[in-house]
């Protein structure tokens, strides 16, 4: 898959600050992946293509999980998780993505999972961390991002929970079972 013909496809589908979130979203995904020996061409179309159905129409994004029978709970949730399954499907069905790693990475990048992969892992992780995020806590992030993949998930996913308790918002079920599981692992990081 040709960059520039992807970054025309995904440019055109979002406005520019969002554009300009997937080109760091895609520097940080290749410096992760040469930090960990993963494959970087990977990590890079994975980046690129994370968030191309952000703006997708409600309405066909809502269509693709009722046909495809996604986790018919996305529908109870904010409309910016359903993003990251529908971007899977469009990843596979315009851009002849067939690479399950590809996909499954798209798929968990909002949510997280229990059963995420470390490629999984480096997505949500590069989508966290981008150079243009500036939330409180991202400088710890990027510093645990490349000391343990499995610390630096469980603090995001930890900021992230405590975000939407704040501003009394719910939380999906797969978010808390990933939670779950980084803390289960009982890392001895610093948080």
């Amino acid at each position: 898959m040709e960059r520039n013909e992807v970054l025309k496809k995904v440019e055109a589908a979002m406005p520019n600050e969002r554009f300009k979130h997937t080109l760091g979203v895609e520097k940080a995904a290749i410096e992760l992946a040469e930090h960990y020996h993963m494959d970087i061409e990977k990590a890079r179309i994975t980046a690129l293509l994370h968030d191309y159905a952000k703006y997708y129409p409600d309405d066909k994004a809502k269509e693709i999980i009722e046909n495809e029978q996604y986790d018919p709970r996305l529908l109870e949730f904010h409309r910016s998780l359903w993003h990251a399954p529908v971007g899977a499907y469009l990843a596979e069905k315009e851009f002849g993505v067939a690479d399950n790693d590809i996909l499954e990475a798209i798929r968990v990048h909002t949510t997280g999972s229990a059963s995420m992969s470390d490629f999984d892992k480096l997505i949500y992780l590069a989508d966290y961390t981008e150079p243009g995020r500036t939330f409180p806590g991202v400088y710890k992030a990027r510093r645990l991002a490349l000391k343990s993949l499995d610390e630096a998930m469980l603090f995001a996913l930890s900021s992230t929970i405590t975000h939407l308790i704040k501003k009394q918002q719910s939380v999906f079920p797969d978010t808390l079972e990933a939670y779950n599981y980084f803390v289960n692992l009982n890392l001895e990081g610093d948080y």
